[in-house]
């Protein structure tokens, strides 16, 4: 792929990653962590001590995640004296406007995470970040999930190092559709039927949001498309909103929106949307297992009530199938001049009682992207992933069959552009608003799509 410096026409970071490994021995012989002090293993390499300044940039801004983080690099600062590890944390929205100006400025990490591996293709793009395989076989390259590295891999080299997975499912009430006499949806057109039945009394059946600074509206457009067989980008990377499969999916969610959605989520990002059924407003609703720590929080008296399913089906005998999965990395940035602190701090952070005090940090929210930390006694005793077993073992299948959005044609700038730049939400936008016909709004918006292709990718 050519490599390039990325206009200044770049998206505001997409908070999809807030919300996305395989069974497997509890030990791995390559990489285990847990077993051997890796930084010291990391400076042994070169008989001597690690010494340096190195910047973290990672957007973990809620308290046990960022707390799980810092804990570990003040562990690793004391292991390694010589070491200093400064950790700055941005909040999604502003995560990628920040490195994208730090290419101009200068002022860029050592690591980071990535919102994605759509993020990490950007990267690529880019020029900004080193390939990291010796990092990836350090850890134990077999751990994790062919589909996770995969996405991160081009040109033969991985670039981004699967920290967690998720993926997106449908997350219900069970008192609401007991006491409506209604089964759990199926078919795109059961879930309809049942949103517009528990529309009532301040409950609304779902939400749909079409905010420009997320991408709620190319989720739930790519949930309908791939169910239908279709993908939002052709075989020639080429934008696909016009194909019969990606008009209908146009129409069925802005008759959601008419018929079983707030009003006022015409503008809600993915935060607003997600609280609306943390808080019991929304009876369903499509997301990862942050669902549940975010009812925890606001509604506890409904958690027991909050179950999750595979993404709805045009035909109850389709296959089930996953539309979106995503495998948060960590990336080491080419300015980097302490290659070798980064491998070691990076080694650190997969040891096993770092990470999964880093992973409990946000229990079924994330899932270990290392296939033998799923099965590990550690990780598996905690409440939370005893109470949702159930709906642990539905994401997980989710997360082990799917890709990113757009993914399906391979790691590709234009599937992370498709979804980065809110052409989608404004489409959704100009038809509810204005009143723009389907066709012409969905036309319109593919020319876009592909003009900025055009523009953005050498």
């Amino acid at each position: 792929m050519k490599k390039k410096a990325i206009a200044t026409l770049m998206a505001v970071g997409m908070a999809a990653s807030l919300f996305a490994g395989c069974g497997g021995s509890e030990t791995s012989s390559a990489g285990t962590a847990g077993t051997a002090d890796t930084a010291a293993s990391a400076a042994s390499e070169t008989d001597a001590p690690l010494e340096g300044e190195i910047t973290f940039w990672h957007s973990f801004t809620q308290g046990a995640r960022m707390d799980a983080i810092q804990k570990a690099a003040d562990a690793f600062m004391q292991e390694n004296p010589g070491v200093k590890i400064n950790i700055e944390t941005y909040s999604w929205g502003d995560f990628n406007t920040k490195w994208n100006a730090g290419i101009t400025t200068g002022d860029l990490p050592d690591i980071s995470t990535a919102q994605g591996t759509g993020e990490v293709v950007e990267m690529i793009n880019a020029g900004v970040i080193n390939p990291v395989d010796d990092i990836v076989d350090e850890i134990g390259r077999d751990r994790f999930s062919t589909n996770a590295l995969a996405d991160m891999t081009m040109d033969g080299a991985v670039y981004g190092i699967p920290y967690y997975s998720h993926a997106q499912v449908m997350w219900y009430r069970t008192d609401l559709l007991e006491q409506a006499g209604l089964e759990i949806p199926q078919t795109w057109d059961e879930f309809y039927d049942a949103a517009v039945a528990l529309t009532k009394d301040g409950t609304y059946g779902a939400a749909f949001s079409c905010s420009p600074n997320d991408l709620l509206c190319s989720r739930y457009l790519n949930y309908y498309v791939v169910s239908a067989g279709g993908s939002l980008l052709n075989d020639d990377l080429t934008a696909n909103l016009t194909s019969p499969e990606a008009i209908d999916g146009i129409n069925f969610w802005v008759n959601v929106y008419k018929n079983c959605s707030p009003a006022e989520t015409i503008n809600y990002t993915v935060n607003d949307h997600a609280t609306l059924f943390y808080q019991g407003t929304t009876a369903f609703d499509f997301n990862s297992g942050f669902m549940i720590s975010g009812v925890q929080s606001n509604t506890p008296e409904i958690a027991e009530y909050v179950r999750c399913a595979p993404l709805p089906r045009m035909n109850a005998d389709d296959p089930v199938y996953s539309a979106e999965s995503s495998h948060i990395p960590l990336v080491e940035w080419s300015n980097t001049e302490h290659p070798e602190i980064c491998k070691a701090f990076i080694e650190y952070l997969y040891q096993d009682d770092n990470y999964i005090e880093f992973i409990h940090a946000v229990p079924v929210g994330m899932l270990p992207a290392l296939s033998d930390i799923a099965t590990n006694e550690a990780y598996l005793n905690d409440p939370t992933i005893q109470e949702y077993a159930d709906c642990v073992d539905v994401i997980q299948e989710a997360v082990d069959n799917g890709h990113a959005i757009g993914f399906e044609h391979g790691p590709t700038p234009q599937a992370s552009y498709l979804t980065s730049q809110g052409v989608i939400e404004e489409m959704f936008q100009d038809i509810i608003t204005n009143g723009t016909d389907v066709e012409s709004a969905a036309k319109a918006a593919e020319d876009r799509l592909n003009e900025i292709f055009d523009t953005m990718i050498a």
